[in-house]
């Protein structure tokens, strides 16, 4: 191969903080506004942004370039300043320290989409249990 090829999907997860429904409706697309934003600044490709009341999900493209924990540290930090400072500097809000990543076959880009896009009715049929946030004790 004459030039570098790669692609590289993670599916991120995080919660608010203590699990609050901090994501309320009238916030829900600034913060995932200022998700994508912030992944398009480091040359991420989003594929799609989803989640519920305690709790966001992604999906994006990374470039060979970019650790995992400098995304997430710029995107959970955009999006809370966003809130914090522009859409409710009045409100609390905040993310918990951890998160999920999980690699991505392309293959199977668009099952985890769905998964994503549907988080509204996968935890309407089933309530939260976060494994991804148990750590051993």
């Amino acid at each position: 191969m004459r030039a570098n090829f790669t692609q590289l999907y993670l599916h991120l997860v995080w919660a608010t903080w203590d699990r609050l429904p901090l994501i309320t409706p009238d916030i829900q697309k600034r913060i995932y506004g200022a998700i994508i934003q912030s992944c398009e600044q480091l040359a991420c490709t989003v594929v799609v942004v989803g989640g519920i009341e305690d709790h966001v999900h992604f999906l994006v493209g990374i470039p060979p370039t970019l650790t995992v924990s400098d995304l997430i540290k710029n995107v959970k930090g955009s999006s809370s300043h966003r809130i914090t400072h522009e859409a409710k500097p009045d409100t609390f809000f905040k993310w918990q320290g951890g998160y999920g990543a999980f690699t991505v076959s392309h293959e199977n880009l668009e099952q985890v989409a769905k998964y994503v896009r549907n988080q509204a009715t996968h935890h309407h049929q089933k309530p939260t249990i976060p494994t991804w946030a148990l750590s051993p004790q």
